[in-house]
């Protein structure tokens, strides 16, 4: 099932694929409507496949007409980990991990599918990172690595762009992690079942402009999803709808000899196999915003 949130005549909806590249959904204020896809991973299974018969039933919805949206707008967790390919790491000059390094991400960064990509008028050193998308179905603490995907409704697709003169300036990456408008996240939301178990081996493909920076296999993780999913919660409860973004192949802009950053005008592509294209065009941050309310 692949599922995907959008905006139009300023209602949210949420639509379901039905055959082909056939979508139906309902908008907010539509009976039936079931909510944002935060709701509907709250609910329990016999509630979402009603809530799945009712998508079904409502209108067509053309995707290339309407505002896409972050498949979850408001995750309560968004859990990154770096280093997470072999090929990465050495690229970046850095020990293998011998467990995962994680950093958080905020609700703030996020941008849908076809929204900018924002390059910060502090930084000409936007980097582009093509990532899988764990998305937590069902909650927990100290899950068994052996029951792990239990918990993983499904995945999607990620761009964890880093300012990456801010990211390096300390240990710690928060900062450079976690600009307005970096962290591209959609087009849609597949559940496990379309997918190989864990999603493991499929094609990921990072492209700037057409041509090809990242290649590799979700087969390439350190550590993979249910490795993820038991090491993060043997501290952290997770809850459904937290995201899990599981790292980035070699292939980075700041590696590169030249260094290559993406600038205003360009269009970034992060491709993963049977999930789909995640696109997004960069452009400049306009001028310093400064909250007067």
């Amino acid at each position: 099932m692949r599922l995907v949130a959008f905006k139009e005549n300023g209602r949210s909806g949420l639509a379901v694929r039905c055959s082909g590249d056939s979508f139906h959904g309902l908008r907010e204020g539509e009976p039936g409507y079931p909510g944002t896809l935060d709701r509907f991973l709250q609910l329990d299974r016999t509630q979402r496949a009603a809530a799945v018969q009712a998508l079904r039933r409502g209108a067509p919805v053309d995707l290339t007409a309407v505002e896409m949206l972050p498949p979850l707008q408001n995750p309560g967790k968004i859990i990154c980990v770096g280093l997470n390919y072999r090929d990465h790491a050495s690229e970046s000059g850095m020990q293998l991990p011998d467990y995962p390094t994680l950093f958080a991400r905020f609700c703030s960064s996020l941008v849908a599918h076809r929204a900018p990509i924002v390059r910060p008028c502090d930084s000409d050193r936007l980097d582009y990172e093509g990532e899988l998308v764990a998305v937590i179905g069902k909650g927990g603490r100290r899950i068994p690595k052996e029951s792990a995907l239990e918990h993983v409704a499904g995945y999607s697709i990620f761009n964890d762009s880093s300012v990456r003169d801010f990211q390096l300036r300390t240990p710690q990456w928060t900062m450079g992690k976690n600009f307005d408008g970096t962290g591209a996240f959609g087009p849609t939301f597949v559940t496990a079942d379309e997918l190989p178990p864990g999603a493991r081996g499929l094609a990921i493909e990072t492209r700037l402009n057409g041509e090809i920076m990242q290649r590799a296999s979700t087969d390439d993780l350190i550590f993979d999803v249910p490795t993820l999913v038991s090491l993060i919660s043997v501290g952290i409860t997770l809850a459904p709808g937290d995201l899990i973004v599981t790292g980035t192949p070699s292939g980075v802009g700041g590696a590169r000899k030249p260094p290559l950053f993406m600038k205003p005008g360009d269009l970034c592509e992060v491709e993963i196999e049977r999930i789909g294209i995640l696109s997004n065009e960069v452009v400049e941050e306009s001028a310093l915003q400064v909250d007067v309310t």
